[in-house]
């Protein structure tokens, strides 16, 4: 299941994870999100982001 969670902490900070998205996927989905919040300090990039680009450039691989 693909899901967007957004925490606010007291502080007023914002963490905005996903998952069950591959690759950049992730990024196209919270960008609404992102907007909204503002500019971005930091982002971690996790195994999902990679197993998106793995499973894709295999595919590419395959056709080629």
């Amino acid at each position: 299941m693909k899901t967007i969670q957004i925490t606010v902490a007291p502080s007023g900070e914002t963490k905005v994870e996903t998952s069950g998205f591959s690759g950049s996927e992730c990024r196209e989905a919270s960008q609404f999100v992102e907007a909204a919040l503002g500019a971005r300090r930091s982002e971690t990039i996790t195994a999902e982001f990679y197993a998106g680009q793995l499973q894709s450039e295999n595919q590419t691989q395959r056709e080629g």
